[in-house]
């Protein structure tokens, strides 16, 4: 897994998105992060790591390439807003729902519980 910087990691998800446009998806998580590489020690341990500045991890991966970066909380607000902007402009290759399937699934049901 590649660690990028914030503004190389939006360069690198545009990317990924231009090249799952057709077919493919692209897998992206956001979570807390307190800059552990280790998992935290037990209880009785005494040793453990204060975080000095909330952070947040962000994910991507097409199921081959992945890429992944920290933003801190001084840089939150400007990622965000570009992640944002980023999202909106590459969700036009979205599959629409199949209404009339889902419907006659949930007709099936109502008729076997009579």
């Amino acid at each position: 897994m590649v660690l990028l910087e914030s503004e190389q990691s939006l360069t690198e998800l545009t990317r990924l998105f231009q090249k799952c446009r057709l077919s493919g998806s692209v897998y992206i998580t956001l979570k807390k992060y307190d800059g552990r590489t280790k998992p935290a020690p037990r209880k009785g341990s005494v040793e453990g790591v204060e975080p000095s500045d909330d952070k947040c991890l962000l994910r991507a991966t097409d199921g081959r390439k992945k890429m992944s970066t920290v933003v801190s909380s001084k840089e939150v607000s400007k990622f965000q807003m570009a992640y944002s902007n980023l999202s909106r402009v590459n969700m036009d290759g979205l599959k629409k729902r199949d209404k009339r399937a889902r419907r006659a699934k949930q007709h099936a049901r109502a008729q076997g519980l009579h």
